[in-house]
């Protein structure tokens, strides 16, 4: 490890309290502010293929990668060239470019569904308009989520959500109302009937069921067969569109996203995070008749004065190009697959109850209130975990130099740049911080 323990980051905490002082709660975005651990945020100044170094000078193994694009590392040359070909040439124009089409093409022809795409900045975005579209092809209202999957902070979506709304428990924001949100239903991941239920009930009012594939916003949550065939199967008999989140899962479990290792063809996806390559950009994609009732062909409107913004799209088409080129997906199912080993076995050695979960370079270990492993299919699962113990385990390997995420609900993300040497450090630290991290014995054990 690269931080010795309890490394001072005094610089870090002077910058937090000035930025308290100008940013609503010193960030930009909600998890960054380290609510689902305690403590303060750690600043950072620079990055560089698998390390992030803060402003104290600390370096540790990062295994958040910007939340999931860095999948090729940080600053990866074939990226970095990228964008600075496409900086000397000018930033925004406002109108078409061919390298519009270009990422265009390399989306389509990496994932299995998409016929069509339109870009945008953001996977918030993304989702946005994908229900919007949705709505305008069927010339329906209801839209059907699933608690704890989280679709970006938009109005009508933001209901039961994951990521930071379940970590700073608030899934349902002040500032949406009832209106907003009356068309949202809520089903449990994984329950098959429940969807059967409702659309023998409803199925004539539906637009669309959106659902992450492979869920990273409670933590990873890993879809049944019978939920995803489920779901396939009730869109297409009621007339309703299936969209897939892959903004997380997009070009990372596989070229073409969860959608082609899990063998279900969805209606539309949105895609956004490895889309483009650490720069903002989100995209939405799918059936070629769907798309095409997108203004200006159709009259579904959605605009963006950013969208296809060239130096987003240089560097979303460097990271495609190199994910085609000279696919990772090996090296990394084979370091996850340790990584998972190594935690589980540290745990059970420290007497750490915990549900592991993974799916190719994601992956999650949900700290149980146990002494019983509870199996974490869904929300209701999933919330039941032992967010303080995760918290000590954070700050127990931030303080060994591994950077996981600021929340028991979000899921690590590591990238091609970690080597072999890495895993194996990660599971050393993860073996002493468990150690730290269990609980007193009950008394009479």
């Amino acid at each position: 490890m690269h931080t010795p323990h309890a490394a001072v980051r005094t610089k870090s905490h002077e910058a937090f309290a000035r930025a308290k002082t100008l940013i609503p709660g010193g960030v930009n975005s909600p998890a960054r502010a380290f609510g689902g651990v305690g403590g303060e945020p750690i600043f950072f100044k620079s990055a560089q293929g698998q390390h992030l170094t803060d402003i104290d000078g600390n370096t540790y193994l990062d295994y958040i990668g910007s939340w999931g694009p860095m999948i090729l590392g940080h600053r990866h040359p074939r990226v970095v060239a990228a964008i600075e070909r496409a900086l000397s040439t000018g930033t925004s124009y406002g109108a078409p470019t061919e390298g519009e089409s270009h990422l265009a093409e390399l989306i389509i022809d990496a994932v299995p569904s998409i016929e069509k795409v339109r870009m945008v900045s953001s996977g918030t975005e993304a989702a946005m308009s994908a229900v919007r579209l949705a709505r305008g092809f069927t010339g329906r209202e209801k839209i059907v989520k699933f608690a704890g999957n989280y679709h970006g902070h938009v109005d009508s979506l933001l209901v039961a959500a994951g990521s930071s709304a379940a970590t700073l428990g608030v899934p349902n924001s002040p500032g949406i109302t009832v209106g907003t949100a009356q068309d949202t239903i809520v089903l449990e991941y994984n329950q098959p009937q429940e969807l059967e239920d409702l659309f023998a009930k409803s199925g004539s009012t539906i637009a669309a069921v959106l659902l992450e594939p492979v869920v990273g916003n409670m933590g990873l949550v890993v879809p049944t067969p019978d939920f995803l065939a489920a779901a396939r199967r009730l869109t297409q008999t009621h007339g309703a569109l299936l969209v897939f989140d892959e903004v997380m899962t997009g070009f990372r479990l596989s070229l073409g996203g969860a959608q082609q290792i899990l063998g279900v063809m969805p209606d539309l996806t949105t895609l956004g995070k490895i889309v483009g390559g650490g720069l903002p950009l989100g995209a939405y994609g799918g059936r070629a008749d769907v798309m095409n009732h997108i203004l200006p062909a159709g009259k579904v409107f959605q605009a963006g004065t950013l969208s296809g913004n060239p130096l987003a799209v240089a560097a979303g088409t460097a990271t495609l190009e190199e994910l085609r080129d000279n696919p990772p997906y090996e090296q990394l199912e084979r370091h996850g697959g340790r990584l998972e080993a190594g935690f589980r076995v540290a745990a059970e050695q420290a007497g750490v109850p915990v549900w592991i979960a993974r799916v190719g370079s994601m992956m999650t270990m949900f700290f149980q209130k146990g002494p019983e492993v509870v199996p974490v299919t869904g929300w209701k699962t999933a919330s039941l975990s032992d967010t303080a113990r995760y918290g000590r385990f954070f700050w127990n390997m931030i303080n060994r130099g591994v950077y996981l995420p600021c929340s028991q609900y979000e899921a690590l993300f590591f990238s091609s740049a970690h080597t072999a040497a890495d895993i194996e450090a990660t599971i050393k630290a993860a073996e002493e911080s468990l150690k730290e991290n269990r609980l007193p014995p009950v008394a009479g054990d």
